[in-house]
Formats: C-alpha cells, sequence, structure tokens
C-alpha cells in the first residue's frame, strides 16, 4: 500500500515534468528550426499554424487532466447508514446488509471513497475515474496521444534535418536508438541530440498507451460497462448504445470535443433522479 501511495504522488509529478519538456522543445527547438520560410506571410506561417495546432492540443490535454482531477468521484460513503461498527468495505461486499450493495460501485483505499460508476484508479491523475469524470479523462487520453504524436513527427523532422537522416525505411526509426547510443558513447553525437531521440521513443510509447486507453474505454462505455465490472464479472446493463454515450459525454458532446468542460448535463439528470 505504501508502494501504490508513493506512486500516486509520483506519477503525477512525472507527467507534469514530461509536459513541460515537450513543451519547451516544442516551442523553442523544433518550431524555431523547422519551419523557416521567409517568403510566407506570418500570418499563414508553418511556424504559427504549427505552433497553434501544438498549443490547442495542449491545452486539450492539460486542461481535462485539471478538470479529472478536481472533479472527483462523488463519495456515496458520506450519506450511507452503516450502523454501528459498520465498514464501507463491507456494505460494498453485501456482507453486512444481503443485496445492499449497489451496483457498479467500489471503495478505493487510495482515494477513502466510494464512488458511482467506478471504473479505475487513475495514478498519472492521483484520481478515482468515475462517472463525474469518464468524459474528460477519455478527453485527457484522446488529445495526449495527439500532442505525443504531434511531438514525434516534428521531433523526426528535427532529427532528420540535423543528423541528415532518413526515416523513409520503417526499420530506419527502430535502428535509431541503438545506433544513436554507440555514437553517443563515442562523441560523434552531442547529448541535446540524444536527449531529443530518448524523447521520441518516450513519446510514442505515451502516444500508443494513450490511444489504447481512449479506444478500451469508447468500446467499454457503448457496450454500457466499466472496468471495474469486466473485472468482477458483471452483465453490462441492456440499453442502446447511444444511451451509453450520451450518459458520458452528454448532448453538447461536440464543445466538450473541442474545449476542456466539465459535462454538466449529467450532474443535473443524476440531482433530478435523486
Amino acid at each position: 500500500m505504501l508502494v501504490l501511495r508513493l506512486l500516486n504522488v509520483v506519477a503525477p509529478a512525472y507527467f507534469l515534468c514530461i509536459s513541460l519538456v515537450t513543451f519547451v522543445l516544442q516551442i523553442f527547438l523544433f518550431i524555431p528550426s523547422m519551419f523557416r520560410d521567409p517568403s510566407t506571410t506570418p500570418l499563414f506561417s508553418p511556424a504559427l499554424l504549427h505552433g497553434a495546432l501544438f498549443l490547442f492540443l495542449s491545452a486539450n490535454a492539460l486542461g481535462n487532466y485539471v478538470l479529472v482531477i478536481q472533479s472527483s468521484p462523488e463519495d456515496l460513503g458520506k450519506d450511507l447508514n452503516l450502523g454501528k461498527g459498520g465498514e464501507v468495505a463491507d456494505w460494498l461486499d453485501g456482507s453486512r446488509s444481503p443485496g445492499s450493495a449497489l451496483p457498479s460501485t467500489h471503495f478505493c483505499r487510495l482515494c477513502a471513497r466510494v464512488t458511482q460508476r467506478h471504473d479505475h484508479h487513475c495514478f498519472f491523475t492521483g484520481n478515482c475515474i468515475g462517472s463525474r469524470n469518464m468524459r474528460n479523462f477519455i478527453m485527457f487520453c484522446l488529445y495526449t496521444s495527439l500532442a505525443c504524436l504531434d511531438s514525434l513527427v516534428a521531433g523526426m523532422a528535427y532529427i532528420s534535418a540535423t543528423l541528415s537522416m532518413s526515416f523513409v525505411d520503417p526499420l530506419a526509426f527502430l535502428t535509431l536508438l541503438p545506433h544513436s547510443i554507440s555514437q553517443f558513447f563515442s562523441g560523434a553525437l552531442l547529448s541535446s541530440e540524444m536527449f531529443v531521440i530518448l524523447m521520441l521513443y518516450l513519446w510514442l510509447g505515451i502516444g500508443l498507451a494513450c490511444a489504447g486507453f481512449c479506444c478500451h474505454q469508447m468500446l467499454l462505455i457503448l457496450r454500457g460497462q466499466t472496468r471495474y465490472q469486466v473485472r468482477k464479472g458483471m452483465v453490462a446493463r441492456a440499453r442502446p448504445w447511444r444511451e451509453n454515450l450520451q450518459e458520458v459525454f452528454g448532448k453538447r458532446w461536440l464543445l466538450g470535443l473541442l474545449i476542456p468542460v466539465l459535462n454538466v448535463e449529467s450532474d443535473c439528470r443524476r440531482q433530478k433522479e435523486k
């Protein structure tokens, strides 16, 4: 448990550090060195357009990241009358009162709360993913993967121009790291160039992981399930996939796709049901 609590603190700091390094490399290295076209008007210059695209992706990724942290799943344990000596874990397992355990609820020992529609505990946000922040978590994964892809392409273009390399051959990227390590220790490669090459593989890993999380999460939402339900073997709710999507993304899903906003409609709907 101590290791998990430590990971819950280190992982968000690691993500923010990677985000800061990516921002500095894009703004102060890739864009100034790769987009030099004096014949183009400043308003539609490639540097300005690429910078605007990267800032849009980064703002959405970090904005949804903050919303995932701020909009914690509601703590159902505060409103429960568990009785004398009642434990939240016993209430969830149904051992205290058979049939009283609500579906899709889970007590997270790291967050010390009972959450509705619990999906999983995300260490990179230090928070549980549930009914209130599911949409922001998916948008966070989506825009993080896109920002990593954009940084990967810009970084490969920078390395290709700096080291006079060609990535036409697909194997060139796979052999780039071992070849660069040998050149770095022989003194033929600068430390800044080696750092950019290491960041290329880091962006590739984070981008693929976030894209995989996003796709897997969307499939579960379409089926009306959460990861916790799949892990416990719970049966999915028999509802149309459109209703499952609307429950998570709301009717104004396009607004949440363009800018990081809270899913206000879902909160209002839950308050009416109560």
